[in-house]
């Protein structure tokens, strides 16, 4: 039996809400943005020609949960990390509930890095992304974006923008205009997982 309600937890996110521990000790706190930054999985979404290259020689195999504990671990391994043990367990736990995913590259037997996200309708709420292997992640965020896509997602929710996620398109709107997007995707039937 789950010592964490699981439904309240898909809840608090289908609100446009997030899960965060002020740091590795502290409890869990529902948090909420006044903007939301977004990866955009139309013709929006862009890359540098050098990653492009790096897709074209094949040097990462893609997979979905071949070890969704080690990406969370990895996600959680900073020096200061709101990836409390705590929320660690209810990663796994929505992971065995069919709500949580990693979507991971993988070089030979090397995990090379992953993304971390809760999957809600046509909802795609990335959690947290990390590398193993220069261009591990930055492939995976390529990879997703172009899974998603197949599966008819419409939403993907990257919560807080910076640099990095901007090379990518990352843009950000309003609570009102994501809480609309939300409300749209979280109705729609879309598979995550093959």
């Amino acid at each position: 039996m789950s010592k964490y309600y699981l439904p309240a937890i898909i809840e608090g996110y289908s609100q446009g809400n997030f899960l965060m521990a002020d740091d590795e000790d502290s409890g869990l706190q529902w948090y909420s943005s006044s903007e939301h930054a977004l990866i955009p999985l139309d013709d929006r979404f862009r890359y540098p020609t050098s990653l492009q290259r790096v897709i074209n020689q094949h040097r990462f195999a893609v997979r979905i949960n071949g070890d969704f504990q080690a990406v969370v671990k990895g996600c959680a391994d900073r020096d200061t990390t709101w990836i409390s043990g705590e929320l660690q367990e209810i990663y796994w736990e929505l992971n065995q509930a069919g709500w949580a995913y990693s979507f991971e590259t993988w070089q030979g037997n090397e995990l090379a890095g992953g993304i971390l996200g809760i999957a809600i309708g046509g909802a795609f709420i990335g959690e947290s992304m990390f590398f193993n292997i220069p261009e591990g992640s930055k492939v995976a965020m390529v990879q997703l974006v172009n899974h998603l896509r197949q599966q008819k997602f419409s939403l993907f929710d990257a919560q807080m923008t910076n640099p990095h996620l901007e090379r990518f398109g990352a843009y950000t709107i309003d609570t009102q205009a994501y809480q609309e997007l939300l409300a749209t995707a979280i109705k729609q039937t879309c598979k995550f997982n093959l």
